[in-house]
C-alpha cells in the first residue's frame, strides 16, 4: 500500500470515528428533552436505553465473526449505515412520541456501534502496525471531537427550544455524507482471518487463534482495564446530562454544557496522549487515567456542590480517554493473531460502553443516579490496580507506542522508558 493510500485511509478512519461521535453526543444531549416529550421516570428511561443494550450486543457478537469472514470494509460500511439509520429512527419516535419508535432506533443505533465500532479498530490497528505510529489514541480523539462538536450542536438546539426530530434529521443528512465519502478509501480484505487454512511457522499443528486467545491471562487482563474505562466512558454518555439535572439541580442547557465540557476533556486526553504514552509508557498512562476518572467521580457524586461537581467531570473526562484506546493497543502487541486479540478486547470494551450503562438507570431509579454512578466508581478504581497489564512489552509494542521521530536505526527515549513502565 502507497504511503498516499495510507493517509487516505487513515483520514476516512479519522472521518468513520468522528461521525458515530456527533451522532452519540446529539441524542445524549437532548435526553432530557426526549425523557420530558415522552413523559418517563429514570427507570422507564432505562428501559428505553435497553434497546441499546440488545442492539449493541447483536451487534457485538456478530462482529468478530463478520469482520473474520467478510472483512472490515463492509463491515463498518453497514454499521456506520445502521447508526445513520438509528438516528433517523430515534428522531422520528420523538416526534410522535413514542418511547417503543424511540427504543427501536436506539437497537438500530446500538447494533452499529457494536458492529462497526469493533470493525473500524481493527482497522486502525492494522495502520497502526503499517505505519509505526501511535493512532489508535488519534482515532478515538476524532470521536470524542464529534462528540463536542455535536454536544455543543445539541446544546444550542436545547437552548434555541429546535424540536429534536428536527435537530436529528439534520445530524442524520450530514451523517450520511461523511459515510459515502470515508467508504471510497477503505480497502477491502482488512481483517479476513485466514488461520483455519494456513500453519503457524515453525513446527506443530496450525494454530486456532479464539481459544488461545480466551486463555491468555494477560489479555483478559487488558480486557478488565477497558472494561472499566470504557464503563466510564459510557456512563458519561449515557447519563450525565441527566445526572447534572436530576443530581445536581441545572436546568437542560447547563446540563448539557458539562456533557460538552466532559467531551472537550476527552478529546484534550486523547490528542495529547501518543506524546505521554511517548515519554511515560502505557502502565503509567492507564494508571493516572484511572486515578483522575476515579477522583473525578467521587467528586461528581458526593459533592453537594454543583460547581465542584461540574468542574470535577473534567477529571472524569480526562481519566476515561485513553483506557480504551491504550488497551487496544496493547491488545494488538501482547501476541500473534492480532485481529482475534483486538477484536477481543473491543467486544468488551463496547459491551461496557454501550450495554453497561443502561443498566445504572434501574440503579438510578432505586437510589437516584449520582448513588448508582458508584458502581462505575468502583471499577475505575480496579483499573488502578491492573494497569502493568498495558505494558505488552512485545516485539513491536515500542513502535506502535512511540511515532518515529528519530532516524532509522535510533533508540527514542520513549522507547527506553516503554520498557521500564
Amino acid at each position: 500500500m502507497t504511503d498516499r493510500a495510507v493517509r487516505r485511509r487513515r483520514q476516512a478512519l479519522f472521518l468513520l470515528f468522528f461521525l458515530p461521535g456527533i451522532a452519540l453526543s446529539s441524542w445524549v444531549t437532548r435526553t432530557p428533552d426526549v425523557r420530558d416529550r415522552l413523559g418517563l421516570s429514570t427507570g422507564q428511561m432505562g428501559l428505553v436505553l435497553f434497546g441499546l443494550s440488545v442492539g449493541s450486543m447483536i451487534g457485538i457478537l456478530c462482529s468478530g465473526r463478520f469482520v473474520s469472514r467478510f472483512g472490515t470494509r463492509p463491515v463498518i460500511a453497514l454499521g456506520t449505515l445502521l447508526i445513520v439509520v438509528g438516528t433517523a429512527v430515534i428522531g422520528a419516535g420523538s416526534a410522535v412520541p413514542s418511547a417503543s419508535l424511540v427504543t427501536a432506533g436506539l437497537c438500530l443505533f446500538g447494533a452499529g456501534m457494536g458492529g462497526g465500532e469493533v470493525a473500524v479498530n481493527v482497522d486502525g490497528a492494522d495502520v497502526e502496525r503499517i505505519t509505526g505510529t501511535a493512532v489508535l489514541p488519534t482515532l478515538h480523539g476524532c470521536f470524542s471531537l464529534g462528540t463536542v462538536i455535536g454536544g455543543a450542536a445539541g446544546m444550542a438546539a436545547t437552548a434555541a427550544a429546535v424540536p429534536v426530530s428536527w435537530h436529528l434529521a439534520v445530524v442524520t443528512l450530514v451523517a450520511l455524507g461523511m459515510l459515502v465519502h470515508a467508504m471510497r478509501a477503505v480497502p477491502a480484505d482488512i481483517g479476513i482471518s485466514t488461520a483455519p487454512s494456513t500453519p503457524a511457522p515453525g513446527p506443530g499443528p496450525a494454530r486456532r487463534p479464539g481459544p488461545q486467545v480466551w486463555r491468555d491471562r494477560k489479555l483478559l487482563l487488558i480486557g478488565a482495564i477497558v472494561l472499566a474505562m470504557a464503563l466510564a466512558e459510557g456512563a458519561a454518555n449515557d447519563w450525565l446530562p441527566l445526572l447534572m439535572v436530576d443530581g445536581h439541580g441545572l436546568d437542560a442547557a447547563m446540563g448539557s454544557l458539562v456533557y460538552v465540557g466532559f467531551a472537550a476533556a476527552m478529546t484534550l486526553g486523547r490528542f495529547s496522549g501518543s506524546y505521554f504514552l511517548g515519554r511515560f509508557g502505557r502502565a503509567a498512562v492507564v494508571r493516572a487515567s484511572a486515578v483522575s476518572g476515579a477522583v473525578g467521580l467521587l467528586l461528581v457524586i458526593f459533592s453537594d456542590n454543583a460547581f465542584v461537581a461540574a468542574t470535577a467531570v473534567l477529571f472524569w473526562g480526562l481519566g476515561a480517554s485513553l483506557g480504551f484506546p491504550v488497551a487496544l493497543s496493547a491488545a494488538g502487541d501482547s501476541g500473534p493473531d492480532q485481529t482475534a486479540r483486538v477484536s477481543l478486547v473491543a467486544i468488551i470494551g463496547y459491551v461496557a460502553f454501550l450495554v453497561g450503562p443502561p443498566a445504572l438507570g434501574f440503579l438510578g431509579d432505586h437510589y437516584g443516579l449520582r448513588s448508582a454512578m458508584v458502581a462505575v466508581l468502583v471499577f475505575v478504581a480496579s483499573a488502578i490496580l491492573i494497569a502493568p497489564a498495558a505494558d505488552t512489552r512485545g516485539r513491536t509494542t515500542a513502535a506502535v507506542d512511540v511515532p518515529h521521530q528519530s532516524p532509522p536505526g535510533a533508540n527514542p527515549a520513549g522507547q527506553r522508558r516503554e520498557d521500564r513502565a
